[in-house]
């Protein structure tokens, strides 16, 4: 009788511990995003942001949803506009935009995360995970920094199959293109800095040949889900040809945008999600909950050294150093009538986001936000920083 009465003990306390154990784990891989929101009103930068986009929003020039955070204070979020001119349906701060170039910032987060497991390595050769492909010394790290000098596919799809228009091209089948046809490389690896989307696609593809799972569903698992980014997808042309987002984008004040057969590639486009979930994903990253600052800083190098310090490209993320050695770091996106701006200001966390759903009416320039949401940042007139920050409609 007393074996069992200890025995029963000993079950109950280590029963106890398995739950502490448990709960413990708990409270470590969820993060808590305890927000205080400010009323417009009660702080001059909100004021100066509400005034700014509520013009440009009477006069028709911005539709789309605003976010300004720092540290654990929303100090602005809004929608303004319509998500489907057709239906009459306004915008609301959860509406979901196509991120465009943006989306590059989460595939490149992905392989960090795989490099962390040692599921992979920044050095190791394209070559290792798609034998075929048939370009040599291309590694993951030139492609995270586009330092690659591989053909840009958009430009190769177009011409191959200007006629036909197939009705989708996916990550592999772009992959198949490139050994099939062999279109001339730009240059040779590690030259030169050429942004390039190619980069960013087989990226995605990387992903999904280590991981074994489909790249959304990895990101779904690894990423959005754990840091409670519970509106952020990725649109896989594959899946559903046609494209039940809300948000509609527009090319002009008017005309929706296509659904064009590029749209089966992703990696280098393609993640929808709304201001808060960019703002989760902003906070997670500066409370650690990845990485450590140390950890985080291989994706805040300037890996470029024919670019100037405060226009640089890091893994995912362009670069802008002040002369403090402070970091912005920062990416912009335009696709098929949307136009997205996501700025992170590291030294004092300042989060900033964009979500434009007309590509005629969206676009601003880095300096425009920057003075608008009170972020310093040390630029020459001269710096790419200043310009569009696209040079194709996918960049």
């Amino acid at each position: 009788m007393y074996k069992i009465i200890v025995l029963a003990f000993i079950s109950l306390i280590v029963a106890s511990l398995a739950f502490s154990s448990e709960e413990s784990k708990s409270e470590i891989t969820s993060p808590k995003f305890n927000y205080v929101e400010v009323p417009v009103g009660d702080n001059s930068i909100s004021e100066r942001i509400d005034s700014f986009f509520q013009h440009r929003a009477k006069m028709g020039t911005f539709s789309g949803t605003v976010l300004y955070s720092s540290h654990d204070t929303i100090y602005y979020k809004n929608a303004f506009g319509l998500a489907n001119l057709r239906k009459n349906d306004s915008l609301k701060a959860d509406s979901r935009f196509q991120l465009a170039s943006v989306s590059k910032t989460f595939t490149a987060f992905a392989i960090m995360l795989l490099e962390k497991e040692g599921k992979l390595s920044f050095n190791d050769d394209v070559k290792k995970y798609f034998p075929k492909f048939p370009y040599n010394n291309v590694t993951i790290h030139e492609l995270l920094v586009h330092r690659s000098g591989l053909p840009n596919y958009m430009y190769v799809a177009d011409k191959i199959y200007r006629k036909s228009k197939k009705s989708v091209l996916d990550n592999y089948e772009m992959i198949d293109m490139f050994a099939k046809h062999k279109p001339a490389k730009y240059r040779n690896p590690d030259t030169k800095y050429n942004y390039n989307n190619t980069n960013y696609a087989l990226l995605a593809s990387i992903v999904e040949k280590v991981s074994k799972m489909k790249f959304q569903d990895f990101m779904k698992k690894n990423l959005f889900e754990p840091i409670g980014m519970n509106n952020t997808t990725i649109y896989d042309k594959n899946d559903s040809f046609e494209n039940k987002e809300k948000v509609v984008g527009y090319i002009n004040r008017t005309q929706p945008a296509e659904n064009t057969y590029l749209n089966g590639v992703v990696g280098d486009k393609g993640v929808y999600s709304t201001v808060e979930d960019m703002n989760k994903f902003s906070k997670a990253i500066f409370d650690n909950y990845f990485f450590s600052d140390k950890e985080m800083e291989v994706a805040y190098q300037l890996y470029n050294k024919e670019l100037h310090d405060n226009d640089n490209y890091g893994y995912g993320w362009r670069i802008n150093m002040l002369p403090d050695s402070s970091k912005i770091v920062y990416h912009a996106g335009w696709w098929k009538g949307f136009r997205t701006y996501f700025i992170r200001s590291l030294k004092d966390e300042k989060t900033i986001v964009v979500l434009s759903n007309n590509s005629a009416t969206g676009k601003f320039k880095s300096k425009e936000l920057m003075d608008l949401f009170n972020i310093k940042y040390e630029f020459s007139e001269n710096d790419s920083f200043f310009k569009e920050d696209s040079t194709f409609d996918g960049n």
